[in-house]
This record gives structure tokens, sequence and C-alpha cells, in this order.
């Protein structure tokens, strides 16, 4: 890094998306490609030299008054940076790493707006609709056009708008131009200053509105030719009637901000409007200063840096404008550091930029000294240069016989502090961990490569079940770390032991119970930074101020007795007045000279319709102020000086993060072992997905109605079914012991066949408060998908959903139905509740649940996709709720062709093994015989021709041969004649 990088180069503004960029880059180096990038808020940083083509494309249509390899703007999102040389546009998405390697990073950049000439990109600070933006405005060809760029999941596209005509073919005059613009990512708006000279050759500067969606141009203010005379005034509120220096108006740009809804034109001038049409003066800023850029910290304070460097502050909802560098302040503080011999400070410095971080203005500057130059990060203590502006006129008393110097409090009270306060915590949706490393066994207790592996291998198995917390079916107990301990608690003592013993394997022991979601963080010392409010929510907190001895004064009046004149007051304002409500009730404490403000910000549910959990959040704000105290009320303690009597807390309305809906399906299996006197789980069972039976059944001697065989295999209920919930809520009672849902798993109801109502339940769980109650909105249910296997299951389409799901259905294919009357207004869907009572399942003909044959002895089972939505019918949230859960369900019944098929095969096997056995019976005698006379052949045909082959060699024996042989025959005869008649007999 040189020194005349910084030498010839001015202040430059750091444009990033608010709380979402990771990464800060800076331009503005004259001559270079190069740009400073950090990841650190400039803690450290790294100056990256860019391997991009430096091409001059400029034409009859592409003006340039001249070529420059610096980078002029740099603007970094979430996952993008962008950056504009001459005009040239490229962005850069991917590992940032790979900016350092010069082999990788020219193909690393993309060039955009290839065909266009772009005089300059505009940021918009505030994301919006789950998306990032950028504004590039063009100049030659297209002049008039905004292109604008959004920036989704790291993919980037362009638009250029307007769509069929330009911006300055609306406008009567030449040399039509757009200077700024900004975008209002809430409302969709696009707000230009756009300059055109007139006939009469003055420059006019107009102040428009461009609606994205209607395409509608809509000029909102004609910026006077002049700057107006307000000598002596804090303010001037412009109605044309004022009257105006010689000095010309030359607007520079603009700045919304999303939160309060005030918009500022600033140049040589500062414009304030709180309506985008009535504008006010600050006549602070001198008008000989011309402001260069402007940061806010979206907490009520704003900066302004001018041409020469110089540092104004403002604080929002009021009209003072306080210059700060160069000031009498600066140079007190100044002079302090040196004297500390503070290392941030030198002789020659150079600003490099100036920008906003957790609500301190900070300063980026290159200090330039003898042997040790560098860029250094410091903070600019605003209310400690405030405080040393101050002139505290002094005023000499009589003290007794001394007279003792006084100096003058400009503050009207004397002490002011927050009290009763809402849950930091819970307001801001802050989700914490308590996660504490392993105690060592060693004597000196110092931690080695393998405790320290142990200790990351639990901080990332801790936040491995934190994602994995976000499952469709809901704990019996409403914590991400309780399934950590579930089988193993019963073991601590025995851990406790080895560990206290020397004994333990790793040397380090682990103590359960530490490793635990926080739910209430105590350190609840102000206001939060943000606040979130659901449909209807509301917030409360109390300010206390105490004032001087002459602040109350009591007036008798005849009428109403002794009231308080009081000249102390406290103003709360919200941004939008239609979505937020105030009140503010005050309590005077005389005897202490205080009083009381109890200020309560509740939503009027009505400025928003529903949304995702923490997306698409209505932007809006709370002020509190003190009157008289801008500027001049000031706190010192151990960690600085800081401003009093001006609170702004951001306020986002909608569907808070951390809240989802689960299936309860620890009540919903107790409630429809309640409802149908019994509960049968799969054969298989897994406690993950506990199964539901289709119908109702029961075992009775005289009952024409056949079981399925899955019921004849009775399992008991999964053992995490029996845990008691941490936080029972009265629509979900406390879980019975398990023995006793062992025993009730084998009650057999000797009631008739009846069809099973299977009635779900949900739960809406809060992740930030540990808060989990019954989901009590309107939601429609839908069988989206469905397969003979989990593995199997595929989603339907949109026709196949509706005939499935729809009670105007004609096709024969509902797979449910319910009692419900309530349905969408167009009939289509059922509209469910908690009160509903319940579903039965049909799986009529031509549904896919129909006739399922069975795989294996158990009776058939088929998986639902089920959705669960309470978008558009549901009035008691903001939160579009939308859960996708897999029902297993199991004793499906056989359709009536199969069941009689399989009917009409197992009694022709039957009457075929009766017929069967009955032709054995009468067929075995004579197959015996038949089979003796055969042997009785076969030897009969082998003895004579074993007596013809001996009698042929041996003639002198054959007589006698011959007659042995009549006498065995006689004897083999009468053997088979007695065997005949036991045979007949």
């Amino acid at each position: 890094m040189k020194t005349a990088h910084f030498k010839r180069s001015k202040s430059r503004p750091l444009w990033y998306t608010i709380n979402h960029s990771p990464v800060f880059i800076l331009g503005g180096i004259e001559d270079e490609k190069t740009i400073l990038l950090s990841d650190t808020s400039f803690q450290d940083y790294s100056l990256v030299e860019l391997s991009i083509d430096s091409c001059w494309v400029g034409s009859y249509y592409c003006p340039m008054l001249e070529f420059s390899a610096t980078i002029h703007d740099a603007i970094s999102t979430e996952s993008t940076l962008f950056i504009r040389q001459n005009q040239l546009v490229y962005y850069f998405t991917g590992r940032y790493s790979s900016l350092f390697d010069n082999s990788r990073s020219s193909s690393s950049w993309v060039r955009v707006l290839a065909s266009e000439c772009i005089k300059r990109l505009c940021p918009v600070f505030i994301h919006g609709n789950g998306s990032e933006y950028i504004l590039a405005l063009t100049t030659g060809k297209h002049e008039g056009y905004i292109h604008i760029g959004t920036i989704t999941d790291g993919l980037v596209s362009f638009r250029m708008v307007p769509e069929k005509w330009s911006i300055c073919d609306k406008f009567i005059g030449t040399n039509c131009s757009i200077n700024w613009a900004t975008y209002i990512t809430d409302e969709k708006i696009l707000l230009l200053l756009v300059q055109v000279l007139s006939w009469d050759s003055a420059l006019v500067y107009n102040l428009v509105s461009f609606n994205l969606e209607t395409q509608n141009l809509e000029v909102l203010y004609v910026l006077p030719l002049f700057i107006p005379e307000a000598q002596g005034l804090d303010f001037l509120v412009l109605d044309g009637t004022e009257p105006y220096t010689t000095t010309s108006m030359v607007p520079k740009g603009l700045f919304f901000n999303t939160f309060n809804n005030m918009l500022y034109i600033w140049g040589n001038f500062i414009l304030q409007s709180y309506n985008r049409i009535h504008f006010i003066y600050l006549a602070d800023f001198p008008k000989e200063s011309t402001i260069k850029y402007m940061v806010n910290s979206y907490q009520g304070d704003m900066a302004f840096v001018t041409e020469k460097d110089e540092i104004w502050y403002f604080l929002e909802g009021g009209y003072d404008v306080y210059q700060i560098i160069p000031s009498k302040g600066w140079s007190i503080y100044f002079n302090l550091q040196k004297m500390h011999q503070s290392s941030l400070f030198a002789e020659q410095e150079f600003l490099v930029s100036v920008f906003y971080e957790d609500g301190q203005l900070y300063q980026l500057i290159y200090l330039l000294e003898s042997g040790n130059e560098r860029l250094v990060k410091r903070v600019l203590p605003v209310a400690q240069l405030l405080l040393y502006n101050q002139n505290n006129p002094v005023t000499l008393q009589k003290h007794g016989s001394y007279r003792m110097p006084f100096f003058t409090n400009f503050c009207p009270f004397k002490v002011m502090r927050l009290r009763d306060l809402p849950k930091k915590q819970h307001f801001a949706r802050q989700e914490l961990y308590h996660a504490p490393p392993p105690l060592v066994s060693e004597s000196l207790g110092f931690h080695n490569n393998k405790t320290l592996a142990v200790y990351q291998g639990l901080v990332y198995y801790l936040l491995w079940l934190h994602s994995k917390y976000d499952k469709p079916y809901a704990d019996p107990v409403h914590d991400p770390t309780w399934r950590w301990w579930e089988q193993k608690t019963q073991y601590k003592d025995y851990y406790f032991y080895l560990s206290s013993n020397w004994l333990a394997a790793e040397g380090v022991y682990i103590d359960m119970s530490s490793y635990q979601k926080l739910y209430n963080i105590s350190n609840d010392y102000g206001l939060p930074e943000t606040v979130f409010l659901d449909k209807g929510n509301a917030f409360s907190f109390t300010i206390f101020l105490s004032s001087d001895d002459d602040t109350f004064k009591l007036n008798s009046n005849p009428v109403t007795g002794y009231q308080v004149e009081k000249k102390l007051a406290v103003a709360v304002a919200v941004a939008d007045p239609d979505c937020l409500k105030a009140s503010v009730k005050q309590e005077v404490l005389l005897n202490r000279k205080a009083v009381l403000y109890r200020i309560t910000i509740k939503d009027r549910k009505v400025c928003y319709d529903q949304g995702l959990s923490g997306h698409n959040l209505k932007k809006t704000s709370m002020m509190v102020k003190v009157l008289g105290s801008s500027g001049k009320c000031f706190q010192t303690s151990y960690s600085g000086t800081s401003m009093q009597g001006h609170l702004m807390v951001p306020v986002l309305i909608g569907c808070p993060p951390g809240k989802r809906l689960a299936f309860d399906v620890t009540y919903t299996i107790l409630h429809s072992r309640e409802l149908n006197k019994h509960y049968f789980d799969c054969g298989r069972t897994n406690p993950e997905m506990p199964c539901f039976l289709f119908r109702d059944c029961v075992f009775h001697p005289f009952s024409r109605v056949h079981c399925p065989p899955v019921l004849a295999i009775l399992s008991p209920l999964p053992s995490s079914l029996c845990v008691q919930p941490s936080a029972p809520t009265p629509s979900s009672p406390p879980l019975p012991s398990c023995s006793s849902l062992d025993k009730a798993n084998f009650f057999l109801p000797s009631s008739p066949s009846q069809p099973t109502v299977f009635q779900p339940f949900f739960l809406i769980q809060d992740m930030v408060t540990g808060d989990s109650g019954s989901f009590l909105g309107s939601y429609l249910l839908k069988v989206v998908g469905g397969g003979h296997t989990i593995d199997t299951i595929r989603d339907y389409t949109e026709e196949e959903i509706y005939h499935y799901n729809s009670p105007l259905d004609k096709t024969n294919s509902l797979i449910w139905k319910t009692k419900v009357e309530r349905t969408t207004l167009d009939k289509k869907f059922y509209i469910m509740s908690y009160q509903s009572p319940g579903i039965e399942w049909l799986c009529l003909e031509n549904s896919p649940c129909h006739d399922i044959t069975p795989q294996n002895i158990f009776a058939p089972e088929f998986f639902l996709k089920l959705l669960v939505s309470n978008r558009g019918v549901d009035t008691s949230t903001y939160c579009d709720y939308q859960l996708i859960f897999v029902l297993h369900m199991h004793g499906l019944p056989l359709s009536g062709k199969r069941s009689l098929f399989i009917v009409i095969v197992s009694i022709s096997l039957l009457v075929g093994l009766v017929v069967f056995y009955i032709l054995f019976l009468l067929l075995w005698p004579h197959i015996v015989r038949a089979w003796i006379s055969l042997r009785w052949k076969i030897n009969n045909i082998m003895a004579s021709e074993s007596y013809y082959t001996y009698a042929t060699s041996n003639p002198a024996f054959s007589f006698q041969s011959h007659s042995g042989s009549e006498q065995s025959y006689k004897e083999g005869s009468k053997e088979e004649t007695i065997v005949k008649k036991e045979v007949v007999a």
C-alpha cells in the first residue's frame, strides 16, 4: 500500500446492504484498478488489484469525458460484489479468496450491461422481497432509463425500466438526465432526481416517483432554483412564498429511510420530507459547502461528508445540524488524544471513508507518519464532540460570604432512566445457547488438543441439533438439546464419579445440564435494537425523568383544583400511524421532582397480510424525544459519553423469525386413542413416524367384519410419547405414564365396526421464547403426495390435488372427507380448525390409496404427504404457516373386486383340496392293488428270465428247479390271496 493511493484520493462512501453483506469493499483509488477488501469491518483489510479488462467502448452514443483506471463505484451485497470502471459494470460471485488469485480473478468478474453506458451505480441499502437490489443509471442512447439489478441467491439479473418509454419523454426541455435514484423495496417505487434544462436555460430539478407495477410516473416536487433565505432560523417550511438567496440550489443525491419514511435531498443544502411532497429546509447547513455523500445508522443518527471532507451530524426527528469536523470540540478531543499518545491519531491524516457500525460512527483514516504509514479504523465520538462544543455560560452566584461560579445546564432534565423494559431477547428474536467447555481432569486444568477437539465436536453437534430440530413432527419436549441427553441422564452421576476419581477416558467431564438453550436472558439494560411485532402484539416501557426545582409548579384552579404546570414534555412519534398505535400515560412524582411516562406501542392489525417467518416484514419505527434535549443532554459513564433524550427503535411488522408450525403427533395419538377407544401402531414401529389406523375394527365373535391381520399384532406406543412435556398447554393435557398406555393398547372395545376419525393437532413453536402452544387458527389440509413406501412418494399435480381433496369432486377420487361445513370462497377445499370434528379416510375407487395389494402378512399400508397451510384463511396471525409432513397409514381395506377375487380363489383352493382328499381316499385301494400287481408281474418276469437261463445251462437240474418254483408259486399265491382278502375287508 502506497501513500499516493490516498494522498490524491478523496474520501468515498462505503456502500453495502445493511446487516447482510459479509465483506466491505472500497474503490476510489486514483488511477488504480484496486479495491480495499475487508471481512472484519476494516479491523484488517487487503488491497486487491482487479484483473479486469479496461477496454474503451466510447462512441457517439456513449459520451465519456475522460478515461481512467479508477474504480468509481463499489457496492457489496450478501453474495455479490459490484464495481464500475468508466462506463463498464462488473460483478463478482464466488469465494472471496479467489480474488487474490491472479490466474482466476479475471474470469471471476463478470461484465454486465455490455451494450450500455453506465454513468453511476446507486445502492439500495435495505433488502426486500427476498432479494437485494442495485440501480444502474445510463447515459447516451438510453438516457432516461434505469437498470434495476436483482440479486437472489447469488443470481444476478437486470431489468430496464420504463419498458416502452423514457423518463425524459415526460419532461419539456433539453439535456434531460437522471442524476440519482433510490428504490423503496416495500412499495416497489423508484424515487428519481431528474435534471432538465428548461427553455429559459435554467436547470430545473424534479423529484419523480415511478411505480414499477403500474408503470405510473408522477412528479412529486419541483425543487426551487435558489436556496431559501432562513437567516436566524433553524428550519424553514417551503411553501413557495419564502424569500430566496442568489445561490443556486444544486442537488447531488437522494436518501430515503425506509424505517421512518423520511426523504432527504442533499447537495449544497439539506431538504427533508415526511410525505415526499412537503419539504423542510434545514438552515444550519451552510450553502457554501456541498455534500458528497451521507451515511445513516438507521437508529436515528446521520452524518454528512462534504467535498472538503468536513463531517456534519444530524439527529433525525429534529432540525439541528452540527459540524463536528472541523470544530472546537474536535480540536479539544484531537489534542487530548495526542497527549495520551494514541496510536490512532497523527498530525497528517487522510480521510478514506465514514460509516456506521452498531450505532457508532467510525472513520477510516490513513495516518501519515515517518516510518509508520497505515490505515486505521477509529471511533468518532459524536456525543463527546458535541459536549466539547457546548458554550456553557458561567454565572457567579453568592454562596454565603463567597461568590461561586455556576455553569448553566441546557438539558431540560437531570436524570433519564428506562424502566419496565421488554425482554430484549424475545423482541429482538435472538436464539442463544449455553455451551461451556468441558472440565479438564488434570491438576493444572489446562486444555490440550484432545480436549479442544472434544469441545469442537460438542459445539458442532449442538449446531447440528439446532438445524435438525426444524422438522415436521414435534418432539414431546420443546428443546433441541432434549434428544442429546435423553438416554444418558441416568448415567450422569456415574460420569461425575469417573471424573472426580480421575478415571475419565478422555480426561474431561461434560456437564449435561450445562448444555442448554437459553430463553430468558436478564441483561435487559436497554431497548432492543429491533422490535418484531406479530398481529396485534404490543410492547411497552417506562421513561423516568428527574427534573430541576423549577420544572414543576402548582397552579390553583377554582374549577379543577391544583394542577401541575409542567415544563418537561415527551413526544412519541411512529413512522406509520396507520400501522402502529402509540399511547402515553404520565405520572407525576412531586415529592421526587420526577415524572414517569408509560409508553405502549401496539400493532393495529391492518398493515400486513401474511408472510413467511422473518420474510418480507413491514419496516417502520418508533421514536421518543424529550423536547429541548437534542444535542444538549449527555451522560458520561465508564464506557464513554452518550447522548440522552432521544430514542429510536426500528419496528418490523409481520411474522417474527423463529416461529414454526409442527405436527403435534403426541397429542394427536392420545386424542385418537380417547376418541376411538384404542390406538394400534404398526407391526414394525418407528418412533419418529408413528402409524395411524385407516379404519376402526373390533374382534367380536359375532361380528361379520373381519379385521386385517395387522390388528392382531398390538404394538405399544413409542417411549418418546410417554415423556411429560416441559410446558403443557390447556389444549394439550399432560401425557400419562408408559405403563398405562401399554395396558390401554390391549383394550378391545365391543362396539360395532365404525370409521376411524383422524383429528390432527398442531403446535406453534417459538424457537426464541421456548413457548409451545396449540395452533388455534384456521387452516387448509390437503393431500399433495403419496406412495406405497416412503421412497416411492410422488407429488401430485394440481388437478390430482383437486380431485383427491375437494368436496366438489365428481370422479369418485376423494381420499378423505369431513363434516366441516366451512369452505373456501370457491367451495373447493375445506377450512379446518382445532375444533373441527376430524376427518374420515375414504380412499375411493379412483384414489391412489385404493385397493393396495398387501406385500406381506400385514395389512396394506400407504404413506400420505399432507400439506397444512393457513394462508388466506387465518386472521389470528401475520404468519403464513406451511407444514408438509408424511402420514403413515396402515390397515387399508381391499377393494370389493379384489376381496371377491381373493374369496373365490380361497374357496376354489379349499374345494380343490377337499375333492383331492376324497378322490385320494377312493382311489387309494385301487392304487395299492395296481402297485402290488405291477410288482408281482415284474418279479415274475425277472424270475422267469433267471429260470430259463439256468435251465439252458444245466438240464439235469432243471426239473428239480421247476418243482421248487411251482411250490414257491403256490406259497406266494396263498400269501397274495390273504392280502387281497384283508384289503377287501
